[in-house]
């Protein structure tokens, strides 16, 4: 096919053949220097447009085009230069994945990593920070020693500062940042959470970034807070939300910096009341298959939030999500609140994950006390938690127990509940059903028999079966065998 007269339009033969072309002429640039800038930059420009159909391209792929295209992308003394390049190389590791273990087995992340270092605006932070991302993906990259010899904890903490020094300003936070700079900093993001994915043992290399990370996720603009329309509704895991969330997945909430950054003295729940506030936007948004990515990472870091955070966060935690007396009109999960909506996602078959997530939160937000835990949720959603954890709860903790001891130490008297459902007792409706046959009565009697037998052995519970008890009170009588039954 004739070489179109566009700039990158040629296709077959002679695409390849213009390939190979502006290949050769970057190649001797390194050594003579002869392009002029601008005549450089327009190959780059070229080349990228070619780069985005790998077919007959082959020349940008090889071992030589990666080194030729690293050696502009971290050498040059051009910032449109190495920009150029790298946008091609960031083209060529994702289209190519075997061009990610040229580049790492021949040292380039470490280049990358001394020019993330060096970088001070949005464009370099974007391209530098994804060419590092896709290097991470099925390859022998050695991320701690990048982090331990070059820096790349300390450049990712310097670029979340600057993206939290702009949120942190009230007229930058209302205002709409540059498309290149939300880009930016969700590339930078994504790094961060492979980073602390790979390097599992200098996580308090990482520390120093959990106050930026802290400081954009309190100042950025809540999805409910910008304009959406009915067919365009809130989603409130789009950048940088989720990206956020799992940036925190790996760090200790149990440092000194961490403490400081989550529960700041000036507010100690406002962390908590945002992550809360996202959890309560997020049950509403998704649907069961996107809940179960979105949503569980979120649940996991309130457990971990809680769990080290001082008595008035966790109480701040505790009363928004453990169920109300509201939810306990009616069996606990039936309520339009957030406590029931995460209930009714405990035993989410669609959403496994985020099941166990909610289960270990509560279990959590009742001192990982059995007893508590079922006067919580009720005994229809701790009993398959607590046989998982192999913990045996004593008969009497599924009573009506109506007393509980309040803050003052003194024991107060509450509406008794179902131990089973959670609902008040008072609020019950009897359920209407027709009498039941002699002959219904016995089947039954026998189901309710091998039931708690089999229950029995499990270890669940361990109460007298019911059915031998009223034998053996002698509240059964055996039927003569000619007796009629109705």
């Amino acid at each position: 096919m004739m070489q179109s007269g566009l700039l990158g339009t040629a296709t077959g033969p002679a695409k390849l053949q213009n390939v190979t072309r502006i290949m050769e002429a970057l190649t001797e640039d390194l050594q003579s220097g002869s392009l002029q800038p601008e005549k450089r930059e327009a190959l780059l420009e070229e080349l990228k447009i070619y780069g985005r159909d790998p077919s007959f391209a082959d020349p940008i792929f090889t071992k030589d085009g990666i080194a030729t295209l690293t050696k502009h992308a971290f050498d040059s003394s051009s910032d449109a230069t190495a920009q150029g390049a790298l946008r091609v190389l960031c083209n060529a590791l994702l289209l190519k994945p075997d061009t990610r273990e040229i580049f790492v087995s021949a040292g380039y992340d470490a280049k990358a990593c001394q020019r993330l270092q060096r970088s001070d605006n949005s464009e370099d932070e974007f391209l530098v920070s994804r060419l590092l991302l896709l290097s991470t993906y099925a390859t022998n990259v050695n991320v701690p020693k990048l982090v331990k010899e070059h820096g790349l904890a300390d450049s990712l903490a310097n670029n979340l500062a600057r993206h939290a020094a702009r949120l942190s300003s009230e007229s930058s936070s209302k205002a709409k940042a540059q498309p290149m700079v939300e880009m930016a900093l969700t590339e930078t993001l994504k790094l961060f959470f492979n980073a602390t994915q790979y390097a599992p043992n200098d996580i308090a290399s990482f520390e120093p970034a959990t106050a930026h990370i802290i400081t954009i996720l309190r100042n950025a603009a809540l999805p409910s807070q910008q304009t959406k329309t009915p067919l365009n509704p809130p989603t409130p895991f789009d950048p940088p939300f989720g990206l956020l969330i799992n940036a925190l997945m790996n760090l200790h909430f149990s440092s000194s910096t961490a403490q400081e950054a989550v529960y700041p003295s000036s507010s100690p729940s406002s962390v908590a009341d945002r992550l809360v506030h996202l959890l309560s936007l997020s049950m509403e948004a998704y649907t069961n298959s996107d809940l179960e990515q979105t949503v569980s990472p979120l649940v996991c870091i309130l457990s971990a939030v809680h769990e080290h955070a001082p008595d008035p966060v966790q109480k701040s935690i505790r009363e928004a999500l453990l169920p109300t007396e509201a939810d306990r009109q009616d069996v606990l999960g039936k309520a339009d609140t957030l406590p029931s909506r995460l209930l009714r996602n405990w035993t989410n078959p669609e959403a496994p994950e985020l099941g166990k997530a909610i289960s270990h939160l509560y279990f959590d937000m009742s001192d990982k006390d059995p007893h508590k835990f079922v006067e919580n949720v009720g005994y229809g959603y701790a009993s398959g938690f607590l046989f998982q954890k192999g913990i045996n709860i004593a008969p009497d903790a599924i009573g009506d127990t109506n007393e509980v001891e309040g803050s003052d130490g003194v024991h107060e008297i509450r509406r008794p509940v179902n131990p089973i459902t959670g609902q008040f007792l008072d609020t019950e409706r009897p359920v209407e059903m027709p009498e039941m046959t002699d002959e219904e009565k016995e089947r039954e009697a026998e189901r309710l028999f091998v039931l708690f037998e089999r229950l029995k052995k499990t270890g669940i519970i361990d109460v007298q079966n019911p059915v031998v008890q009223a034998m053996q009170e002698g509240r059964f009588e055996d039927l003569p065998d000619d007796e009629e039954l109705d």
